[in-house]
């Protein structure tokens, strides 16, 4: 991790230091306070708390959801949150989308991928970097997600933001990002992902720049752990090294906007200090990070391959059974040991929509033009797979237990169509032979018995 100090401004739980301090466990329920007696003791709601703060309730379920889905954190603050919000105003932020978002003038059929989006002279902040490529669902129906991909060059300054529509999984590829939330700090590199939670209000701040990344924008429910069914209690991604972070809070008076999203519509209002004023907090509704170095995959250590979704990080419900709103699946660094095997992904088609998006690294079924920071997209029911390199060298390659290395690639699958925007069909760099990678695959059929 960076030795970063924390900004002057910030408070944070005393035995931490200089550096972010953090709490292991996936919903878990935490408790951490950043002045000593500030948390109330065996109640939530006391006639007078400490310090003169206030005591707020942030719902992040409703309130009658099962026990083991309902997620609620109380916060105890300098000012209630009533006072960070002022008459709003509407703000035009015009490359971040939601869905329903359908252009008549583009297709959404077809198999596409993207170099990275590159860099640009503009400053730009995590609000008016955020690029979208895809949308799926609706955001007023609270289902689906969009996919988007961020570029920031500045920090936010005075300035602060949260999402009613939905919560944020967000996957850097390049540069340092802090993320200086009501709950505490979070900073994020490479190899890292976080999830901000709907509703939470946050500044992110540049540490190492310009940074470039992959967001999911998940509109219905939250992100948890997917089932292991035989698999059992270990492997996978374990909730030991997911980690929330401590109470730390401002109490700084400086003008200030508050930017809000909400039904896919973009408001701002004024206030004159800074609303990450909490000062201790408890409950299970708080931001998360984890260090996708820690995902211990499972495959086939005989022959055959299993599906991609025994690669699954997260996973957020649909209501359906087994079919997903959204998967986060994660294809790193293993071992690759099956006998008689085509090692690679297979050829398929498929319910889900897969956009995938390259960290760092090669990946097996596209050793070429799939390159760092760049996108695909599949979408549902449509056919893809290796392209012809990759189908005869692992047809032909003598089958040794292989290391596959320098790789970490994701997929952000849904169950629902992905449809492009404007930005992803005309203005990111799309690679328009990407379809041709299949071209050169030949018919093999013989017809004559025993013949591979």
């Amino acid at each position: 991790m960076n030795n970063q100090t924390l900004p002057r401004a910030f408070v944070q739980a005393p035995s931490t230091g200089t550096t972010p301090g953090y709490m292991p466990g996936f919903g878990n329920d935490f408790e951490t306070e950043a002045l000593p007696g500030a948390l109330p003791q065996g109640m939530n709601s006391p006639q007078k708390c400490n310090y003169g703060l206030y005591g707020e309730q942030l719902s992040g379920t409703a309130f009658t959801a099962p026990s083991h889905q309902n997620e609620r954190t109380w916060c105890y603050r300098i000012r209630p949150s009533v006072k960070h919000s002022n008459r709003y105003a509407k703000i035009d932020i015009p490359f971040w989308k939601s869905a329903p978002h359908v252009d008549p003038d583009v297709i959404s059929l077809g198999q596409y991928r993207w170099d990275p989006v590159p860099h640009s002279d503009q400053a730009l902040t995590w609000v008016t970097g955020m690029r979208t490529m895809t949308t799926a669902g609706d955001v007023n129906t609270q289902v689906g997600m969009a996919s988007h991909v961020y570029l920031v060059t500045e920090s936010m300054v005075d300035q602060y933001f949260f999402s009613a529509d939905s919560e944020l999984l967000i996957v850097p590829q390049e540069g340092r990002l802090r993320f200086c939330t009501e709950l505490g700090i979070i900073d994020l590199e490479p190899k890292e992902i976080a999830i901000i939670p709907r509703g939470l209000l946050y500044r992110v701040e540049v540490l190492d720049g310009p940074a470039r990344g992959f967001v999911c924008e998940n509109y219905g429910q939250k992100f948890e752990l997917p089932g292991r069914g035989p698999i059992g209690a270990n492997c996978m991604a374990n909730r030991r090294d997911f980690k929330s972070p401590v109470a730390a809070y401002e109490d700084r008076d400086a003008p200030s906007t508050v930017i809000i999203k909400w039904c896919g519509q973009f408001h701002e209002t004024t206030i004159g200090h800074s609303p990450l004023d909490v000062v201790a907090w408890h409950g299970n509704y708080a931001p998360v990070k984890y260090d996708l170095r820690t995902y211990c995959p499972v495959g086939a250590v005989l022959f055959d391959h299993p599906d991609p979704s025994i690669f699954t990080v997260l996973t957020a419900p649909s209501g359906v059974p087994g079919t997903a709103n959204i998967d986060f699946v994660l294809f790193r660094e293993r071992w690759m040991v099956a006998e008689n095997t085509f090692r690679p992904p297979w050829y398929h088609k498929n319910i889900m929509s897969e956009l995938m998006g390259n960290i760092y690294g090669q990946y097996d079924a596209k050793p070429q033009g799939f390159i760092p920071g760049g996108l695909s997209l599949h979408n549902m029911m449509l056919p893809h797979g290796p392209d012809k390199n990759a189908f005869e060298g692992a047809s032909n390659a003598e089958l040794k237990a292989e290391k596959l290395d320098n790789t970490m690639s994701f997929m952000f699958e849904t169950r629902f169509p992905q449809h492009l925007t404007g930005f992803a069909a005309n203005e990111a760099p799309l690679q328009d032979d990407y379809i041709d990678c299949w071209d050169e695959i030949e018919k093999k059929f013989d017809g004559t018995p025993g013949v591979k």
